[in-house]
């Protein structure tokens, strides 16, 4: 009898955790979704803008990320069951995949490097990590950071206000 009721916890409390993290992610692609849009920004003490449009049938997120010095970028935002991912279409000519972890804060969301396409990721630059941060519905800020072939890590901060 003990068992069985262990049992049923256990499952019990594995379901509420996978609730939470599919609503985690649903509430998150919401956040995504505010972005569509225009906004322009700075990054680097340079002028950016960057437009957001969702495609295949609301399925996916495009962020094309405009710098002016040939620094054009696209990054696909999707949901994956329970989880996001981001593929990022870098000027370096690489695809860095990651995958969306928790934010305690609710406020942000945290992109962690899964792998890469086209680069090896142990010796070339590659982004390794973006987070998101939502500062209010006209304002959001990202943090990009790569790894440099001398394997020191950089950040980048950009900081957005809405356009239309």
């Amino acid at each position: 009898m003990r068992r069985t009721i262990l049992g049923i916890t256990a499952a019990i409390l594995m379901a509420a955790g996978a609730a939470q993290a599919g609503s985690s992610a649903a509430d998150d692609w919401r956040k995504l979704e505010s972005l569509v849009g225009s906004w322009q920004g700075t990054g680097d003490g340079q002028p950016i803008t960057v437009s957001y449009v969702l495609v295949s049938n609301g399925t996916a997120l495009m962020e094309t990320l405009n710098a002016g010095h040939d620094a054009n970028m696209v990054t696909m935002y999707t949901r994956d069951g329970a989880v996001l991912r981001a593929t990022h279409y870098c000027s370096m000519g690489n695809q860095p995949r990651m995958r969306a972890q928790a934010s305690a804060d609710g406020k942000s969301i945290d992109f962690q490097f899964v792998d890469v396409s086209n680069a090896d990721g142990a010796s070339e630059q590659v982004m390794r990590r973006l987070v998101v941060t939502f500062v209010d519905a006209n304002h959001f800020d990202q943090q990009w950071t790569s790894r440099g072939k001398d394997g020191r890590e950089r950040t980048s901060v950009f900081q957005f206000t809405r356009r239309s």
